[in-house]
């Protein structure tokens, strides 16, 4: 599997679970599944980055980004 592509969906989770664990925090509530997505999502942001060591810097995630999305839309 392309690691661009599995950075790319690692980012995506980790930023669409952070809302789900706020909203458990704020309720008082465990929360499993937000916790079991970010650590999902670390594990495939780290693996991305241990199989292209010094790709990934926070200047070339919009173009990793881009890449992505045109890779797959084209």
């Amino acid at each position: 599997m392309d690691p661009d592509l599995v950075f790319t969906l690692g980012v995506v989770i980790g930023v669409f679970s952070l809302p789900a664990m706020l909203s458990a925090f704020s309720e008082r509530r465990a929360p499993r599944v937000a916790a079991l997505t970010v650590i999902l999502a670390g594990v495939m942001i780290l693996w991305s980055v241990r199989e292209n060591p010094g790709r990934y810097s926070l200047g070339a995630i919009p173009d990793i980004f881009v890449k992505v999305v045109a890779d797959y839309l084209t």
